[in-house]
């Protein structure tokens, strides 16, 4: 990868109008994002060759944070420059949060109508299957990171069990694991070498909070700057604030939240804007996308010229080796909570057929979802309890 962007070759207007298409019709999660991008970027437009793609992702799957929301703003970037990176981010991000948060509106209402109660507790159902899912998609290339060695392996499983347990237990103590498990694995394997994990750990602890904002503007950066290993390890840091900690939604209400950030398009992160609104209305919404977000922009900007140096660089390796684990025990364990906030019988059901659909059969979670919010329309309709 080159040490500098490339001078600006693709106007912004086409980075804006391209980015906002993808951002509306993203759905799916990452790989649809990924998938997207390299057809826009590699295959129809040659805008980038195959090997700048793929380091591109290797080096944001690293940052802490959503990495296909950090990808899109890396591709940007590399087209158009600092001013591009901003412009395709923002247009990749905004369509999803204006879905997101309109439909915040309705399903968080104080008396929604039965059919959109049903939905929601029917997309709610499958959402444990959805964790589980998404946990044992992470194994693979986190088990092949901790190395051959039966040590390094033990670790791996050892990380894996705290990540579970911490989630379950250590509440809002979960990203001083995430973060212990990886300066643990870094110390294991410490060389004398330049640079360090300490690029990558802003200091966690205890918000300084000034009421409900203060609150909300720390659960927001421990999403977009704490959350190593992706994606859903953003549900278990949300879940205990939300739920617990400062009762802003109900378990139920927080299980819709995460469906609504599964169906929509653009990047799961968006379910932080779900939070936001059940704090502080449509400006909390607001203002918790700003703040989950803003540390992906910071982190490209400041840090794409030197993505390579990074991606190759022992010490965070060693801490990644450490904290992914850790992390896709968290997704893992966040399922036993979640499924705790299960209120009907027939939730159960529902439970058990995304189970089979999601992590037996492998099948997309935007069709089990929708067909989960089906059964809990139908359930709803017939009289059931929602």
């Amino acid at each position: 990868m080159p040490a500098e962007a490339q001078p600006p070759s693709v106007p912004l207007w086409m980075i804006a109008g391209e980015w906002s298409r993808i951002g509306v019709t993203g759905f799916g999660g990452p790989p649809a994002h990924i998938r997207l991008l390299r057809q826009l970027c590699v295959e129809r437009n040659e805008w980038l060759s195959a090997e700048e793609f793929e380091d591109g992702i290797a080096a944001t799957s690293l940052l802490p944070g959503p990495a296909s929301t950090q990808l899109a703003i890396f591709c940007a970037w590399r087209l158009a420059g600092p001013l591009g990176a901003v412009v395709g981010g923002a247009c990749f991000i905004i369509p999803g949060l204006i879905i997101i948060l309109a439909l915040s509106v309705l399903f968080l209402a104080h008396s929604p109508p039965a059919w959109v109660r049903g939905a929601a507790a029917g997309a709610g159902a499958a959402v444990p299957a959805v964790a589980v899912g998404a946990a044992i998609s992470l194994v693979p290339a986190s088990w092949q990171r901790a190395g051959q060695a039966t040590l390094a392996r033990a670790r791996w499983l050892v990380y894996l069990a705290a990540g579970g347990v911490a989630v379950n237990l250590a509440g809002q103590f979960l990203v001083a694991v995430l973060l212990a498990c990886g300066l643990l694995e870094w110390l294991v394997r410490r060389r004398p070498a330049p640079g360090g994990p300490a690029m990558l750990m802003p200091l966690a602890g205890k918000a300084v909070t000034a009421g409900v904002v203060g609150s909300l503007a720390w659960v927001a950066l421990k999403v977009g700057a704490l959350s190593f290993g992706g994606g859903f390890v953003i549900i278990p840091l949300m879940q205990h604030d939300a739920v617990l900690a400062y009762h802003w939604m109900t378990s139920t209400q927080f299980l819709s939240a995460v469906a609504l950030g599964q169906v929509t398009p653009g990047p799961v992160v968006q379910t932080v804007a779900v939070v936001g609104y059940a704090a502080a209305g449509l400006p909390g919404g607001l203002l918790a996308a700003f703040i989950a977000f803003a540390p992906s922009f910071a982190f490209v900007l400041a840090g794409g010229p030197h993505f390579d140096k990074f991606r190759r660089s022992p010490a965070v390796q060693a801490f990644l080796a450490g904290s992914g684990p850790a992390a896709i025990g968290a997704i893992a364990g966040a399922a036993v909570t979640l499924g705790l906030g299960l209120t009907q019988f027939w939730q159960v059901g529902v439970l058990a057929a995304a189970v089979v659909w999601l992590v037996l059969l492998r099948r997309g979670v935007v069709g089990g979802i929708l067909a989960a919010a089906a059964v809990g329309v139908i359930v709803a309709l017939a009289g059931g309890p929602s």
